[in-house]
């Protein structure tokens, strides 16, 4: 895309804040399944900011497969890695930023990989599912045991070193794509990953820079927006520049191969999310410091978190089993909308709950969520991009790749330059 207009530039913007603000809200929950949550979102919104009717009726499917991809990700060790980037030496803190890049690239690799290939699924040209799974399993344990195991090469010392498991599949996923000539497909994984990449790298300095400046906000907190920003931006970008397959409309609403993505995205998740962080955690010490008797506050805390999110997926898997074998009944934008809406609105509600910041306005990062909300709803329907098809260049991505390595290296060296030891400082090379 030689010159984007107004609305592609608002349209990507959009896509990016959806997936920062839910990645955001993904740090009060962690591991696979609050990053499953928010490459969910991500992926809806996407969806709607493209408004190509034809991939309504792909948005449970694709939310769930960018869902799983994102989710994936949220095996990867990164605490050791982000504290190389509060290092005192080039060394240390370019290796960090540098691995950041690595693990935020297969974050967006594999969420924009597979969150694509929904959308080029067609029954011209059916994805073969089984074999996908299957390559992406087989790679992640190859690559693992013969890179991590056996080689002993290793990331983040002693930390686990998934992200060896996360780099087969993302090798294996890109050579299925690769052999079945699925170039936009690629053109998404490769945007997601240069994005998320970038994002995580960048937020790391924006982390340190924050910590020195004293800012009296949580910095984590913006370098997690920052992945899921850049990272949103990357797949939105790759989505509305790829060529897609032309599509008929069905005569009757299909229901095959529907129940998992729609359990798995509407229920499943949710309610792993749910059962990790409101049951397996304890709340007492978080809203104990809020108010002197906590005990009755988590018990309701935990009972409203589970109606938030089982009376919507009830809702909406009732509704969309109902439309079985009926003519006229695809999936339009008003309950993709919906959905999106129901479901970023329950991770609102959800880090509301957790935090205590119902009680107290001590964590303002909370209530910015739901103004990047605000701003999204309002201008979700505003704004359509322009769809301009590339072909993939991938010589392009190689020098953004260069780009985006020596930007790192700059933002290296005014690290070191502005600041000494700092808490949470780690070294992985040097006494």
């Amino acid at each position: 895309m030689k010159q984007m207009n107004k609305n592609t530039v608002v349209s990507l913007l959009l896509a990016g804040m959806a997936l920062g603000t839910a990645w955001a809200i993904r740090g009060q929950f962690g591991h696979e399944q609050g990053a499953a949550w928010a490459g969910g979102i991500g992926s809806l919104c996407i969806i709607l900011l493209a408004k190509n009717k034809s991939w309504y009726n792909k948005a449970m499917k694709a939310a769930f497969a960018g869902a799983v991809g994102w989710g994936l990700g949220g095996m990867m060790s990164y605490g050791a890695v982000v504290g190389y980037g509060r290092g005192v030496d080039f060394v240390n803190v370019y290796y960090g930023l540098t691995m950041l890049f690595v693990i935020g690239g297969l974050y967006g690799l594999i969420g924009g990989g597979l969150f694509g290939l929904v959308l080029a699924d067609t029954p011209k040209k059916k994805v073969k599912w089984h074999q996908v799974i299957m390559e992406m399993t087989v790679g992640g344990i190859i690559f693992y045991y013969f890179i991590i195991e056996q080689l002993g090469i290793a990331m983040t010392p002693p930390r686990s070193e998934a992200w060896g498991v996360c780099a087969g599949m993302g090798l294996a996923l890109m050579y299925y794509l690769a052999r079945t000539k699925q170039y936009s497909v690629i053109r998404v994984a490769m945007y997601g990953g240069l994005g998320a990449g970038f994002g995580f790298g960048f937020g790391n300095f924006l982390q340190v820079m924050g910590n020195v400046a004293e800012v009296p906000f949580n910095m984590w907190n913006v370098m997690e927006y920052s992945l899921g920003f850049f990272g949103g931006l990357g797949v939105a970008y790759g989505t509305f520049t790829g060529t897609w397959p032309k599509e008929e409309a069905a005569p009757h609403y299909s229901y095959k191969n529907l129940t998992l993505p729609m359990l798995g995205f509407l229920l499943f998740i949710p309610f792993f999310v749910w059962q990790q962080s409101f049951i397996e955690r304890d709340l007492a010490p978080t809203l104990g410091k809020l108010i002197e008797d906590p005990e009755i506050w988590v018990s309701m805390v935990r009972w409203v978190a589970l109606v938030a999110f089982l009376v919507p997926a009830v809702y909406w898997i009732t509704l969309f089993s109902e439309k079985k074998g009926k003519r006229g009944q695809d999936f339009n934008e008003k309950e993709v909308l919906g959905v999106f809406v129901t479901y970023f609105s329950v991770y609102i509600i959800f880090t509301i709950l957790i935090t205590g910041s119902f009680l107290s306005f001590y964590r303002i990062e909370q209530f910015l969520y739901i103004l990047n909300f605000l701003v999204i709803l309002f201008l979700l329907q505003k704004f359509k991009p322009e769809i301009a098809t590339n072909m993939p260049k991938p010589a392009k991505w190689g020098y953004k790749l260069v780009a985006i390595l020596l930007f790192l290296a700059l933002l290296s060296l005014i690290a070191i330059s502005i600041h000494g030891e700092m808490p949470g400082m780690n070294k992985r090379f040097g006494a």
